[in-house]
């Protein structure tokens, strides 16, 4: 079980459209993962298992996509990991010891957006 090491990555704008499923195709394009995970696919998420890294089902809270040849967190995909943490979409199955871990590492990203550029704080300080 593992956090993945919190990356800084760019902000794109809150209202940058977000698709999970395609962000999902352009990460493992852009990370040249095509049979199996990597660190650069990893660096995209918030965790995963880690007693199956190459695996891509182990991934969890895909928060990043390629924008202009980089990866940028997403705003959205943040808000929906946070919301997906407090249970929404049946939330995420993840060991319960790890979901401080993974609500900190996503909190910092809450923190970046600041409230008065997105409009919201994590779902579980409200």
């Amino acid at each position: 079980m593992t956090l993945v090491r919190f990356q800084d990555f760019p902000l794109e704008e809150r209202d940058h459209e977000w698709d999970g499923a395609a962000a999902e195709k352009r990460v493992r394009k852009w990370a040249s993962a095509k049979e199996a995970a990597n660190s650069s696919y990893r660096d995209a998420h918030v965790w995963y298992d880690g007693s199956a890294p190459d695996n891509f089902g182990s991934y969890k809270l895909l928060i990043a996509d390629v924008v202009n040849g980089r990866l940028a967190a997403m705003p959205r995909a943040v808000m929906a990991a946070g919301a997906v943490m407090q249970g929404s979409r049946g939330g995420v199955d993840l060991p319960e010891d790890e979901a401080p871990r993974v609500r900190g590492h996503l909190a910092r990203y809450y923190d970046k957006m600041g409230v008065e550029r997105i409009g919201t704080e994590p779902p579980w300080d409200r």
